[in-house]
């Protein structure tokens, strides 16, 4: 089969487009999957260059929470996989062939529902779906057969981002009528949190560049507030709330923004009606944070730390994607040769940038890939 390979930690010449791949077999309990759409996160290029340090700054590796790293070369990334049943492992009913799925993408470490601690996932520590056929347990295949989602729309509402943002939710136990501000608002776990704010009835406040602020709004945006101008920027977030302070922050961002997304939740504190809590589950704009500590103990300041998440989330969300109540941001499709191109176009995409990028095998191109293809790009 096709696919692109990783084959070290460092830039995308790592990557290496093959056709000559051997096509995995399914295992007893797996579906083998034609990989129709693959769904692009910011944790493959993450992992690829190896920018998962946990005890040294500056140290190259990737996940290790299970004792020893997993990712080994040559890896096939992607997590977020939309495809078909096109074979069944003994002990799978083969009446399982034929079916339209999205892939819960986590490794689970045992059989619990309600826990993961240590988190791995397809396209880290086992291969996943930038390629044509891909094998993986039956269970964590779910049947999505919505004809009004193409393939490429239901990767792009992959478990990665959705998972991680809903997680990000259950953590810091966000209930109905809480404020929420959500940083790096516009990507995938952004635009993922804002749906589910709405469908738990709180109120997300978003925090983007200004041009995107029709679009987020149409999504579920409360209002959107605008990243830049640090030093006002808490005074217009409680200007934007009618001064009433922020209920919870789901940060993406890190580096000196949470600092004052922390500011947005210890105002009025006599007036609140839970403990302010900030769950994080990313640093795009910096691995390190300077924060006084009393004033996180002073004003009780709950953190949450948090990676992917378990089985009944994804179950939840499995069934609101089948109800409809959360809605495809799918940006544009690429062809998995040209994944050198979409992971350039990814690092510095503009100010036009709203949602997912999905990976379409070459193959599946002409249905799958060419209809939500960007301008100019064949």
């Amino acid at each position: 089969m096709a696919a692109m390979l990783l084959t070290d930690h460092g830039g995308v010449e790592k990557l290496v487009y093959r056709e000559d791949v051997a096509t995995p077999r399914p295992a007893r309990g797996e579906v083998l999957v034609k990989v129709t759409a693959t769904a692009k996160n910011n944790t493959d290029r993450k992992a690829r260059e190896g920018l998962y340090p946990t005890k040294e700054k500056g140290e190259v590796t990737s996940f290790s929470m299970g004792g020893s790293p997993t990712l080994t070369f040559p890896r096939i990334q992607g997590a977020d996989v939309a495809g078909r049943v096109m074979a069944v492992g003994e002990g799978v009913d083969a009446s399982r062939i034929g079916e339209r799925g999205l892939l819960d993408f986590n490794l689970y470490p045992d059989d619990r529902r309600d826990i993961n601690l240590t988190p791995d996932y397809y396209g880290h520590g086992a291969d996943g779906g930038f390629a044509e056929y891909i094998a993986v347990p039956s269970d964590q295949f779910h049947h999505v057969p919505n004809p009004a989602l193409s393939d490429a729309e239901l990767a792009s509402m992959g478990m990665c981002s959705y998972q991680t943002a809903y997680h990000m939710m259950t953590s810091a136990n966000v209930s109905a009528g809480e404020r929420v501000l959500v940083s790096g608002a516009s990507g995938g776990v952004g635009t993922a949190l804002i749906q589910l704010c709405r469908i738990v009835g709180a109120i997300p406040y978003a925090v983007s560049q200004l041009d995107k602020a029709g679009p987020l709004l149409a999504l579920g945006a409360e209002a959107v507030i605008d990243r830049g101008d640090l030093p006002t920027f808490v005074e217009r977030v409680l200007e934007t709330t009618g001064g009433a302070p922020i209920d919870a922050v789901m940060d993406l961002v890190g580096g000196e923004m949470t600092d004052r997304f922390i500011d947005t939740m210890i105002v009025d504190m006599k007036h609140r009606a839970t403990y302010p809590r900030l769950s994080i589950a990313g640093a795009s704009g910096g691995n390190v944070s300077e924060i006084m500590w009393t004033r996180i103990y002073l004003y009780q300041v709950q953190i949450f730390g948090v990676s992917h998440g378990t089985r009944e989330e994804a179950e939840q969300l499995v069934e609101w994607i089948r109800s409809g109540e959360l809605k495809p941001v799918l940006h544009a499709a690429f062809k998995l040769s040209d994944l050198h191109e979409a992971e350039r176009y990814f690092v510095n995409r503009g100010s036009s940038y709203l949602g997912k990028i999905v990976v379409v095998p070459d193959s599946e191109w002409a249905e799958h890939g060419a209809p939500h293809t960007l301008k100019g790009i064949a």
